[in-house]
């Protein structure tokens, strides 16, 4: 049995001030071309290699830096096309849309710029009362604008929903919800969230993930059991945790009471009266003692506490030998005593050379100097330690007497 799909969504390519009619709710799709604004541009040199220009596009609102909220763009690298995707509101209808598009050729660094006027129709159809928002894991954004993947999603979505009507009504990257951007490995993808509308009741299939034991697994970070999961597995790998089910009919419409915004006219208050010529003097005094004498006062008293700490304070000698006994003060008095004559002793003490240092014999005659002159005998000059031979002139050895004598 052949399904037969029929798809709202606009898909056009890009023309220089071309007019487009979306609907408002109905996804809206513009693919910016590179072939087409090649054309712009001289010819690349090597024939052949017309295609490797790299080409980047940048869109926005006429007159404004950036588009309309609704709209987004995307382009991966500057070798791919870009595309304009988003779903306008009622809000937007009978208001046409001027957006410019900037091509920058980055091989010669020209430029080229077309005008897309975006006209938004009204539909009774739209929008549908029951939304469904899936969350595919594999695929990417801009693979899910294609037209023959997005036809085989919503194909699967009609074989598991049965409606007479279904729609895309919006398709968001994941990381425009706070998605993280995926490790470049294993060919993982960023992931996107596609809305679908419809208008009949969800099937059975799509409630099952309401259900309190596939809410349980969910809690616990497992995928859920659900029966129509197989119709998308060879394609598609769907979150059942993140999907979305509203019926807009039950729905309660919250109203906010915006404010009036008036004419925007001041209202007439009377003439402006500047404050007259002649001012008061202002006396500083009350403010020189608060910002300097004050500060200064308490500086003060603190320097005068901490001066009586530490100069008023101490203990002093009197304390000291108060608090010493007698007889460790009379050992450090006579020890005090020696020192002092000691060291006037030694100040009047003629310094003599070392014995080590005069010369054994004389330098010229070559007789042996002695080092003690008997004419200048003192005993302040007298060395450590004297010669042999002086020695021997002062100590006398008794010899023994023979026995016959």
């Amino acid at each position: 049995k052949l399904l037969k799909i029929t798809m709202v969504t606009i898909l056009s390519k890009s023309h220089a001030d071309r007019n487009v009619y979306p609907s408002a709710g109905v996804l809206f799709v513009h693919v910016l071309e590179r072939e087409y604004f090649k054309g712009e541009f001289p010819p690349y040199p090597k024939a052949g290699d017309s295609s490797n220009d790299p080409i980047t596009f940048n869109t926005n609102l006429k007159g404004y830096p950036d588009r309309p909220g609704w709209l987004r763009y995307i382009q991966r690298t500057s070798h791919s096309d870009g595309v304009l995707y988003g779903s306008p509101t009622a809000e937007h209808v009978g208001k046409p849309t001027i957006i410019e598009i900037t091509a920058y050729n980055k091989r010669t660094f020209e430029t080229a710029r077309h005008n897309l006027v975006i006209n938004i129709m009204s539909t009774e159809e739209f929008p549908l009362p029951y939304q469904a928002e899936f969350f595919i894991k594999n695929i990417n954004v801009e693979e899910m604008l294609a037209s023959e993947v997005l036809g085989d999603f919503l194909g699967a979505v009609k074989n598991v929903w049965q409606p007479e009507r279904l729609n895309a009504i919006n398709i968001t990257s994941a990381l425009d919800r706070g998605g993280r951007v995926p490790l470049p490995i294993n060919d993982l993808k960023e992931g996107v969230y596609v809305m679908v509308g419809a208008d009949v009741q969800f099937s059975s299939c799509l409630r099952e993930v309401e259900t309190p034991q596939n809410q349980l697994r969910c809690s616990q970070e497992m995928d859920p059991v659900i029966s129509c999961d197989k119709k998308f597995r060879a394609q598609f790998h769907i979150d059942w945790c993140k999907i979305s089910l509203v019926d807009i009919t039950k729905v309660v419409p919250v109203h906010s009471n915006r404010p009036d915004l008036g004419t925007g006219v001041l209202p007439d208050i009377g003439e402006y009266n500047p404050p007259s010529e002649s001012l008061k003097s202002r006396d500083y005094f009350a403010d020189f003692l608060i910002t300097l004498a004050v500060p200064s006062a308490v500086a003060l008293v603190l320097f005068i506490i901490l001066g009586y700490s530490l100069c008023c304070r101490r203990e002093g000698v009197e304390k000291r030998n108060m608090q010493t006994p007698d007889i460790q003060l009379v050992h450090h008095n006579s020890i005090q005593k020696s020192t002092k004559e000691l060291r006037s002793m030694s100040k009047n003490r003629e310094i003599s050379w070392p014995l080590s240092t005069l010369p054994v014999f004389h330098p010229v005659s070559g007789e042996v100097v002695p080092p003690i002159h008997p004419d200048n005998y003192e005993t302040t000059s007298m060395p450590l330690m004297q010669t042999q031979t002086n020695l021997q002139s002062q100590i006398q050895i008794p010899q023994q007497q023979s026995s016959g004598k």
